[in-house]
């Protein structure tokens, strides 16, 4: 008895920790607005991100040390797949002048700065 309530402590911590490391959020991001997840030292993470709104958004990749990569459109209604290396924030631009949302779920460090900038 005494093993079988060792493993279900076992498989409950291991379920705990785990389900700790992913965020969900559906974020609004204003008009000609971006909106900046991860500016901060961090773990590698990654994110599933869902473009629910009705205007193209530009998703790109800015390391903390400087400069910017990955640029990526990300149509109405479509999912993109990003993998961001440590100290990296990934920004989510919304160039059209209506407020668009977006759809985040982040595996990894989630101990990550979010934040809006112009």
């Amino acid at each position: 008895m005494k093993t079988k309530l060792s493993i279900a402590t076992a498989l409950i911590a291991l379920l705990f920790a785990t389900s700790c490391k992913t965020l969900t959020s559906t974020t609004t991001i204003g008009a000609n607005n971006s909106f900046v997840l991860g500016n901060n030292t961090h773990r590698p993470f990654s994110v599933q991100l869902k473009n629910i709104s009705k205007s193209d958004i530009v998703v790109h990749q800015e390391p903390i040390t400087g400069g910017q990569h990955s640029f990526e459109t990300v149509k109405p209604r479509q999912t993109l797949h990003i993998y961001a290396d440590k100290g990296t924030g990934l920004v989510i631009e919304n160039k059209s002048g209506s407020q668009v949302k977006v759809e985040l779920l982040v595996r990894g460090d989630t101990g990550l700065s979010m934040g809006y900038k112009k």
